[in-house]
């Protein structure tokens, strides 16, 4: 297998005497999905913001294509070609489908002496996300939909989009299908699974078991801030990830 994308060296983060996360080591390799799972107190927050540049740990490395990295702001891990969805989505309901793309990221109209105006060049901007559309065999709305008038699943496929539509190599995606209904979470995880074929790094947190069972190729799972397995889905049950979660079952590392 190639080097990791994204590779987590012993992770550590305390806030006063409570070790939310300890020493924790993970490796995203290009095209993979992990399901990251953990029961409520496990560290997932904590660890996800870690990488999204939210919070600083306090030992270890975060290593981006080979490179140590050190996050001060969540501008920092975008810059390394990671993007995080949270589920607050941060999507503006008045804005469509490309404002919302391009938010903090627009496009500007060249002025006469090649130095861009203040005018969005709107053109370029639809371009680009119906470029993105296509490549991701994406079926959404047009893009001049508010996202007001989008559903709950259509919602998160535009903030996933937004994330590997700006040539991330790892997205983190926390709880995406919480609260959709059977056919918005369809529309979800079928462009999750669709993320393989383009060497995107999937970091996949859910409480739905049989949702990590399907998308992921590799499960991680985190129990009070430690992590206790880490492996191929196809060898677990969902019995199996609960037991772990719980203490039940600890597998062999």
């Amino acid at each position: 297998m190639s080097a990791p994308i994204l590779e987590l060296r012993a992770l550590s983060k305390s806030f006063g005497p409570v070790h939310a996360v300890k020493t924790v080591s993970l490796a995203a390799h290009a095209g993979e999905v992990i399901g990251l799972i953990g029961d409520n107190g496990a560290g997932k927050s904590t660890l996800t913001r870690m990488i999204a540049g939210a919070i600083r740990p306090d030992q270890g490395d975060i290593i981006v294509n080979g490179q140590k990295e050190h996050f001060e702001t969540a501008q920092d891990a975008r810059r390394a070609g990671i993007e995080t969805v949270f589920q607050t989505l941060a999507l503006v309901p008045g804005l469509d489908i490309v404002e919302n793309i391009f938010l903090g990221r627009e496009l500007l109209v060249p002025g006469a002496t090649g130095r861009a105006t203040r005018t969005m060049d709107v053109a370029a901007m639809r371009r680009r996300v119906e470029e993105g559309y296509q490549r991701f065999g994406l079926n959404l709305p047009d893009m001049r939909t508010k996202v007001a008038a989008l559903s709950g699943g259509q919602r998160q496929v535009v903030a996933i989009a937004r994330a590997v539509l700006w040539g991330s190599g790892v997205v983190v995606l926390d709880e995406p299908t919480a609260a959709l209904g059977v056919k918005q979470t369809e529309l979800v995880l079928s462009f999750i699974e669709r993320l393989r074929s383009h060497k995107v790094a999937v970091i996949f947190i859910s409480h739905n078991m049989q949702h990590v069972m399907r998308v992921a190729d590799r499960v991680c799972v985190l129990r009070l801030g430690r992590k206790v397995h880490d492996g191929p889905m196809s060898k677990l049950s969902g019995t199996d990830l609960v037991a772990l979660m719980t203490g039940a079952t600890i597998a062999a590392q």
